[in-house]
Order: structure tokens, then C-alpha cells, then sequence
């Protein structure tokens, strides 16, 4: 079954603050959202954490998709409590048509969509519109008892996290190369959208705030499936060099090879109508190849005054059992990837002891040639995070958890304070009383 569905169709500046205004006003929600389900920190747990270096108030927030394309959904994140927004990547090819329905998250989750619907100068406005929304929000004075305020910490910092892809041509091209240009110093696209703030909107008060221009300077790469090594390596080379940006790469359960996938999915977790593409590990990045491009990535950043990540993982490429989405093949998510992508954490971290920002990567093995003796390669995680798993997740040493498939379940945005609680209470009951103490 498919349909001709229209194109997204971005709200503009003005008639996203009116409703704000609006619903605020009359049943004191933003975007549908209650009250109940803002997030506002715990003065006495801190759940901020460093992201390449930069400082954000919570370790969650959305991996690059349906929750971070478009502006308002950015600014519910935020309300919820994200503080690490992993934008929807951006690519040359950005007239696509999306075939629909394309995501299925019925049982496990499914999709087929894989990059932006917007063009790009339209993702560029989103983002900027979210930027400018969370920084009106933030001082808005109706919002310091839910979220926090001048008196008590406020909401805390955030961090946007661009997302580009798939190849190297693409992201030399002066759309992409402009777009990452534009949000290393969004200040015309700010100074274009403040002057929309209406002069009749309880927000006219801040049109003359200072807004930082500076939105992004990192980048998690996404390789997609079946991106030659050759060519991650190259991107990300370029990156650096180029745009001066810290960079993460997004890697693939495949990395399992095809028995260990088979192994959890099918023979341990039971999923066995799962369907593997056996050509997707023959394309994918293989493991022994993963070890030396982490490690001279790695090194390239520290020579050239960066910082280096990896992010846990990309989706598993599997047959459409269900012939409910139109394409031959989809793309799994939720609780199985979860497994797969902490199997493939264990693994790369056996492989390359003392190199990972996790527990147990700062003995003897640690590399001495990097600035803190070793574990200084983030590693970014989304995979089937709940509120189920959140704390076990952090747990780990992997910083963000970043959510996707459970913000596409009833509830959506209104899951995430409850996961931020959840993982509250258990570093508060271990004894911790910030996410560096609390670890496995």
C-alpha cells in the first residue's frame, strides 16, 4: 500500500510563536505538550555531560530524523528535556520523494525515509527557528517554574549536532559546504527571522536579545549503508580540514558480521522472522577495517587540534517481510538494535582497549599519545533507548543516549521527562551524585 502524501510544509516564525501564545494562554501547553511532561533539572543531580567538549544539561535527545527536521518538534525535545540534538541529516540530493507509509512501528520499528524532506535552505530556517524559540523560551518568565529559571540554574545548556551525509562529493558541493558554513555563523539567517517576531506577541519584548550565532560546530557523519571506507575516512578528513569541526562517525550493526547479527536477533532474542540482507554485510564497512580507520580518525583529529567520536549505530538493513511500507527492503530500529549496538560497543572496545570514553578504558592500555592518557573517543549512542534502559545505557560511559523509535510510540515527546526522572532517581540511588559517579 502506498499513497501520494504532500511535502512537509515548514510553519513560519510568527505563526509558530502565535501558537505558543495561543495554547499557552488558553490550556497552558506548547505544541500540545502538558506541563507535566516539561523537564526541569534536579538541582541536586546533575545529569550534564560533555559533548566533544561542549557542556549539555542532559544526556538525551533525538537521533537525526522524524523528531529533528522540523522547528517545533526541535523546541518539544527541549521541553521534555533534551539537551543534545542530533539534526536530521542534511544531503546534496535534497528533492527526494518519500515513498509512504515510511515508518512502521507497530512491533519493533521499521523505516524506509533516510534523509531530509525539506530542502536544504529550508532545514537551515528550521533549525534557526528552533535556536531562536528555545532562546525566547528560555526567558520567558511563565516557563522558570517548569523548566527552570534565573533563580535556580535555569534549563541548562544544549547543544545542535549537524548531521550531513552520504558522500564526499555531496559535502563539497556549495549546498551542503554552505549549509555547514551557515550554521557555524547563522547570523543573517537570525537577524532575518528576528525582525518576523510580531510586534503584538508577548515575545516582542526579546526581538533585541542577544541570540549566539554560533549553532553548531560538530557534525556526526552519517555513513549510511554501504558507504566505502575509503570514502568515511575522506569525508571525514575533509570536515576537519575544511570547516574546522569536530566530527563523529556513525557506524553499522553489521560490524557483527552476518552470524553474530543472526546470533542475537534470531537465535537469542527470538526475532526470527527477521530477514537479513546478506549483501548488506558484503557492502558494509567490515570490522578489522573499522579498527585502523577509528584509530587513524582519531589520531588525524588530535593532529589537527579536534575531537573524534563514533556513534552506536546506524539501523539494520533487513527484507520487508511485511510488504506494508513499498520498498524490498527497510530498516530496523528499537529494542533488537539495541542489543546489536551494545554487542557492537563490547566488541570494538575489546579491540581497541584504553582508546574509548567508557569504564575501564584508563588503565595501562590507554593511549598515552592522547591529552588525558587515554578514553578520550566519545561514543554517542542510539539504539532502542527507553525509559526502560536509560540509566543501564549511561551506565555504560556512552554519552548522549539519543531517541528515536520510543518517541514514535504513544506519548511521543511526553516520554522523554519520564526516562530523565527514571535515570534521576537511579544515579541518586547509587550513591552518585553526577553521571561521571555514576558508571558500571
Amino acid at each position: 500500500m502506498t499513497h501520494q502524501a504532500p511535502p512537509l510544509t515548514p510553519m513560519s516564525l510568527p505563526m509558530l510563536l502565535r501558537r505558543i501564545e495561543h495554547e499557552w494562554t488558553t490550556r497552558k501547553r506548547i505544541f500540545d505538550l502538558p506541563t507535566a511532561r516539561f523537564w526541569k533539572p534536579d538541582p541536586d543531580v546533575d545529569l550534564s555531560f560533555d559533548f566533544l567538549g561542549r557542556r549539555a544539561a542532559s544526556p538525551v535527545g533525538p537521533a537525526a530524523g522524524p523528531h529533528s527536521q522540523m522547528a517545533q518538534n526541535i523546541v518539544l525535545s527541549w521541553l521534555g528535556g533534551s539537551r543534545l540534538f542530533e539534526l536530521k541529516t542534511v544531503q546534496i540530493l535534497d528533492e527526494l520523494e518519500i515513498a509512504r507509509p515510511c515508518i512502521d512501528m507497530e512491533t519493533i520499528g521499521y523505516n524506509i525515509e533516510w534523509s531530509q524532506e525539506l530542502l536544504v535552505h529550508e532545514s537551515l530556517e528550521e533549525y534557526v527557528k528552533a535556536w531562536i524559540i528555545i532562546e525566547l523560551l528560555t526567558r520567558w518568565e511563565p516557563l522558570h517554574e517548569y523548566i527552570g529559571g534565573p533563580d535556580d540554574g535555569g534549563p541548562g545548556p544544549h547543544v545542535f549536532d549537524m548531521s550531513v551525509g552520504y558522500d564526499l562529493a555531496g559535502i563539497k558541493s556549495e549546498k551542503v559546504a554552505g549549509f555547514i558554513d551557515a550554521m557555524h555563523d547563522a547570523t543573517d539567517e537570525i537577524e532575518r527571522l528576528r525582525s518576523q517576531i510580531p510586534d503584538d506577541s508577548v515575545f516582542a519584548e526579546f526581538r533585541d536579545i542577544d541570540i549566539p550565532s554560533h549553532i553548531s560546530d560538530t557534525i556526526t557523519l552519517s555513513t549510511f549503508h554501504g558507504c566505502p571506507p575509503d570514502e568515511i575516512e575522506q569525508i571525514t578528513k575533509h570536515l576537519i580540514e575544511a570547516h574546522d569541526i569536530d566530527v563523529i562517525v556513525k557506524l553499522n550493526p553489521t560490524l557483527l558480521g552476518p552470524e553474530g547479527v543472526s546470533n542475537i536477533v534470531h537465535d537469542r532474542l527470538g526475532y526470527e522472522y527477521v530477514e537479513l540482507v546478506p549483501s548488506a554485510f558484503d557492502e558494509d564497512l567490515p570490522f578489522d577495517r573499522a579498527i585502523t580507520l577509528i584509530d587513524d580518525l582519531h589520531r588525524f583529529a588530535l593532529d589537527h587540534g579536534h575531537r573524534f567520536g563514533i556513534k552506536l549505530t546506524n539501523t539494520l538493513v533487513v527484507n520487508n517481510h511485511k510488504q506494508w511500507m513499498p520498498d524490498e527492503t527497510m530498516y530496523l530500529s528499537g529494542a533488537p538494535l539495541h542489543v546489536l549496538a551494545t554487542a557492537v560497543l563490547g566488541k570494538l572496545s575489546a579491540a581497541l582497549p584504553g582508546r574509548f570514553m567508557i569504564p575501564g578504558h584508563d588503565g595501562p592500555d590507554a593511549d598515552v599519545d592522547a591529552p588525558n592518557g587515554g578514553g578520550d573517543i566519545m561514543v554517542s549512542f542510539s539504539a532502542g533507548v527507553n525509559k526502560a534502559n536509560l540509566a543501564d545505557t549511561i551506565a555504560m560511559g556512552v554519552r548522549p543516549a539519543s531517541v528515536c523509535s520510543d518517541l514514535l510510540q504513544p506519548g511521543g515527546y511526553g516520554r522523554l521527562a519520564p526516562m530523565l526522572k527514571a535515570l534521576t532517581k537511579a544515579v541518586t540511588e547509587s550513591g552518585a551524585g553526577d553521571l561521571d559517579g555514576f558508571r558500571s
